[in-house]
């Protein structure tokens, strides 16, 4: 693909355009190329798409038949929103080459929320509800939140992708020892699942250490196809659904039926909107620096926007919470195709796909212990870039210590005293029964605490005298 010839962003130390001259990010290949690029976008996305929705379908039970569905909604929403985030309708989208998908942010709390409300298509139903009005909100909040992002250091993002990933880690790690559902039967924890995780695992790491750059982008969606197709050959994969699904099929809104709106649960998907709201900030400076455009407010709250409306579409057609993926922004850096329009050829893509339901079919079909090895790569990841953002903060000021420290301690408290929250009504707990919910609120509050609404004195941590107390 490095063949092709491509028109390269400006450095950021060279002038981000030229009067006169049309910015790379704004160039209209040639359709093959358009065509190549987007589809390389796919690959780069796919496996990361398509596991929310399976990871949610398997906690709260749902049929094999609904979890085809949520897949097919996802990326039909999926490829709808990108386009709409690099075409850009109106005042919304950043008109910036970010691809659109389900954040991980909001795995661990629908779960809660549905769970909560009773598991099935009822509990789909109260997170499609807090899913619509968290959109909204956050629609309307875009242009605020633009002009809030100092309050969002990297003391607070750091912080919050780091207990995003460690709360998430569980759920993969539930999945390697054969998936929620098998809790408390003599399959739960086999050896043989087990197995199939660590060797998807290895065959990732594997991907990475000897692949070329290209090779390796594509390593967890290579780990699901072999780890799945060795369980097939071994009896413990099962694509009969695939061969009887239809080729063709459309997501009609709400085919679960109409949502349910609950408070509490609305809360909860505020709050993980508010977190994905600093997520999005952050990839959009990314991508800003990558392609040499400039980014303000004005694209920010173009870019929140974008995240918003696609939201309350994932609430009608039965997909979820949309967010800016770093796969992609990283892959954008890699390869130095910066043309927003490749963007809209894999949102056109991506379209196509989430109407064949037999595509749809081939993913749940993916054994629960092969997904849990690909997700604790993935999910290991995301806690990954939160400590390098945290490797910029000064955690030897005794203030960020502390929002770190007690923003990691709230985060772990649901997975560790889980009697504390089984004993609270279920709508408190679809709010606070969530590690992702509890750590970001701590993190933002204490920030707001701390380095916002009083006056900061220096307090640095004296490691010398830790070091003699500790001895």
């Amino acid at each position: 693909m490095a063949s092709i010839s491509q028109p390269h962003p400006p450095s950021p130390s060279r002038p981000r355009s030229r009067q006169g001259r049309q910015h790379p990010v704004d160039q209209w290949l040639p359709l093959p190329q358009l065509a190549l690029y987007g589809f390389q976008h796919i690959l780069a996305f796919y496996a990361a798409a398509v596991i929310v929705p399976v990871l949610l379908g398997n906690s709260l039970g749902l049929t094999p038949e609904e979890l085809v569905h949520l897949i097919n909604a996802d990326l039909l929403t999926c490829g709808i929103a990108s386009i709409i985030q690099a075409l850009g309708v109106w005042r919304v989208g950043a008109r910036l080459p970010l691809v659109q998908g389900v954040t991980f942010t909001a795995v661990s709390p629908m779960i809660a929320i549905g769970l909560g409300a009773g598991g099935g298509t009822a509990g789909l139903l109260v997170v499609y509800g807090a899913v619509i009005t968290a959109g909204i909100a956050t629609f309307l909040c875009a242009p605020f939140f633009s002009k809030l992002v100092k309050y969002f250091p990297p003391i607070v993002i750091g912080t919050i992708l780091t207990v995003i990933g460690l709360t998430l880690i569980p759920v993969a790690l539930q999945d390697a020892a054969g998936g929620a559902h098998l809790i408390g039967t003599p399959e739960y924890g086999d050896p043989k699942n087990m197995a199939y995780a660590l060797g998807t695992l290895v065959f990732i790491l594997g991907v990475v250490r000897v692949g070329k750059p290209f090779l390796s982008s594509l390593a967890v969606l290579l780990g699901l196809v072999v780890g799945t197709g060795v369980a097939w050959l071994l009896g413990d994969a099962d694509f009969g659904a695939a061969a009887e699904a239809d080729w063709f099929g459309v997501s009609t809104p709400f085919h679960f039926g109409m949502p349910k709106f609950e408070l509490l649960p609305i809360v909860a998907m505020l709050v993980v909107m508010l977190i994905t709201m600093v997520e999005t900030t952050g990839d959009v400076y990314a991508i800003g620096e990558i392609t040499g455009k400039k980014v303000d407010s004005d694209t920010v709250a173009r870019a929140l926007r974008a995240d918003g409306a696609a939201t309350v579409l994932g609430g009608i057609l039965n997909s979820f919470p949309y967010v800016a993926f770093a796969e992609n922004i990283g892959l954008v850096r890699m390869s130095r195709v910066v043309s927003r329009y490749v963007v809209v050829a894999a949102g056109v893509f991506m379209v196509v796909l989430g109407l064949l339901p037999k595509v749809g079919s081939l993913v749940a079909a993916v054994p629960a212990p092969v997904l849990g090895g690909a997700a604790l790569s993935m999910f290991g990841l995301v806690a990954t870039v939160g400590i390098q953002i945290l490797g910029k903060v000064d955690l030897r000021e005794t203030r960020n210590a502390l929002i770190l420290a007690v923003s990691l301690g709230a985060a772990l408290l649901p997975t560790t005293v889980e009697p504390f929250f089984d004993r609270m009504p279920d709508d408190v707990r679809a709010v606070l029964d969530s590690g992702i919910t509890l750590g970001g609120l701590t993190a933002i509050t204490l920030n707001l605490l701390f380095n916002v609404f009083t006056s900061r004195t220096t307090m640095e941590i004296d490691w010398d005298e830790v070091e003699k107390a500790g001895s």
